[in-house]
């Protein structure tokens, strides 16, 4: 009796692991994923039946995973034929077995490929944000269209304005014609949303394209913003809203080792790696809260828990680092130079941490050191009394309440003097000559630059320049248009000065010129 049993038993477990390798549970994405996503299946002329057979026991496939309903992901399916038809919309199926009933029973519609027709239904209809039977508002929308490639359409137009409304559209084509255009229509980036497969491979492409669907339809039911070096807010979808309940926030620096204990609002606890942490409640209409008292630098992972006693809900978590402590003056910037100031500024100002300012400035390399400081409210100052054409070294130190000190320095060149050219003299030397004299010849003069044109040509106009040297107070120009003017302006280091000119007066029908120092 006791072998017959154990017999059995075995044949049992045989039919069990058989049953279970012959059909294996699908891998469930619970709770990872919220949008609409709006399957556009080519059904035309152009798609066989089998090929149509193909494409919906794909999707039936491809959606397998996932949970259906109003907190999950929805599903609508629009047929592309002569005239499109909406075979099901966003808030028809809430399960697995019912979709999958939907995906058998579907017939090919046949005659043209109107996917033009189809986009408009989509964009205008079933993808409107809070419209009856439409998108859900602040949700993704997600546009996956199966064609076999042929004849698509003007269809770049249409997919443009879904995408500039914030749909992602995927394509997955049977065929391998009108690459340019498919590549066109989707949303970047190409090569995670455009697929060209075989018929009767379309199972390669499941799980790659689920997963770029799962990307864009994520649900970041808890995030992190306004995370400074002391503080961050979470933001959660507020589940509990009509419902009675609470919910109850944890969080605490990653553990580096140890654990800490207390009480009235803070402990260790499993949920936050046994490390220290805080607690805080929010009443049930809540959807943020400000976390403060945090440290520069530091990771922290924060729990969300829905309590209620009307329904059950997990515990979200996220990891988030705060900013790094910034001490003022972390930037240093230079303005308004000139031959004997300069204006320095610095940030980010802090009144509420810095007691006051202290520059310290000098010419470089051993100049006289001099000082000034100003309060805490100011983030610049002018100094003034410089040497032109000078570096100086200028040193901005913050002393902060807390005792601590930071200090930056910067290098800054004030102008230099660049004096105008004195006089200017041109003397006529014959029919097309002139003698040009000035006065100059100051300090750090690096030469002087000549130019002249031709001022009464009504078609293309004369003209030429050249470099002289710093010793040089004359020169002579010949061959020169009649009524030419003449500028000279002397260059120094960095800039040109201001030049004279004058215009030689004689008649001259020359062409040719030239110049004679």
């Amino acid at each position: 009796m006791e072998k017959h049993m154990l017999l059995t038993w075995m044949l049992l477990c045989s039919l069990l692991r058989l049953s279970a390798t012959q059909n294996p549970a699908p891998e469930g994405v619970l709770n990872c994923c919220e949008g609409d996503v709006l399957f556009l299946l080519d059904s035309s002329g152009s798609v066989s039946s089998y090929e149509h057979s193909r494409m919906l026991t794909f999707l039936s496939e491809l959606l397998l995973p996932f949970s259906l309903g109003e907190d999950q992901v929805r599903v609508g399916l629009l047929q592309v034929g002569t005239r499109p038809r909406l075979e099901f919309g966003f808030d028809t199926y809430s399960t697995q077995s019912g979709l999958k009933a939907a995906l058998r029973s579907i017939k090919p519609l046949r005659g043209d490929t109107n996917t033009v027709e189809a986009l408009r239904v989509a964009k205008d209809q079933v993808l409107v944000p809070g419209a009856a039977g439409g998108a859900r508002p602040g949700l993704p929308r997600v546009l996956v269209w199966l064609t076999d490639g042929i004849k698509p359409g003007d269809v770049i137009g249409p997919m443009a304005e879904l995408q500039k409304e914030g749909v992602a559209v995927l394509v997955v084509s049977t065929g391998h014609g009108n690459y340019q255009v498919l590549r066109q229509v989707v949303t970047p980036p190409i090569e995670n949303h455009l697929y060209f497969v075989d018929i009767d491979d379309m199972s390669i492409i499941t799980e790659d394209l689920r997963d770029a669907i799962i990307e864009i339809i994520r649900a970041e039911r808890i995030n992190v913003r306004d995370v400074s070096t002391n503080s961050a807010m979470l933001q959660w979808r507020p589940v509990l809203s009509g419902l009675t309940g609470y919910y109850e926030i944890r969080f605490g620096p990653l553990p580096t080792g140890g654990t800490g204990g207390g009480t009235g609002g803070t402990g260790t606890s499993p949920s936050t790696g046994g490390s220290h942490y805080r607690r805080l409640t929010q009443s049930a209409d809540s959807s943020t809260v400000r976390l403060t008292g945090l440290k520069p630098d530091t990771t922290y992972t924060a729990t969300l828990t829905p309590e209620s006693n009307e329904q059950a809900f997990n515990t979200l978590s996220v990891t988030f680092t705060t900013k790094p402590e910034v001490l003022s003056p972390a930037a240093v910037t230079v303005s308004e130079s000139g031959q004997t100031s300069v204006r320095v500024s610095w940030g980010p100002l802090q009144p509420e941490t810095v007691t006051s300012y202290y520059i310290e400035y000098s010419a470089l390399p051993r100049g006289k050191l001099q000082a000034v400081t100003v309060a805490r409210t100011q983030n610049s100052t002018l100094l003034k009394g410089l040497q032109p054409d000078t570096t100086y070294l200028v040193t901005i130190s913050a002393r902060h309440a807390s005792g601590k000190e930071k200090a930056m320095s910067v290098k800054v060149c004030t102008q230099e003097v660049t004096p105008a050219l004195a006089d200017l003299q041109l003397t006529t030397v014959g029919s097309d000559s002139v003698q040009v004299d000035w006065k100059g010849s100051v300090a750090g003069l690096k030469g002087y630059w000549l130019t002249w044109e031709e001022t009464q040509s009504s078609v293309s106009a004369q003209r030429s320049s050249f470099y002289l040297p710093p010793d040089s107070l004359s020169t002579r120009l010949t061959h020169l248009p009649p009524s030419a003017r003449v500028c000279v302006s002397p260059i120094y280091k960095t800039a040109r000065g201001e030049g004279l000119c004058c215009t030689a007066q004689f008649d001259s029908d020359a062409l040719a010129y030239g110049y004679r120092s």
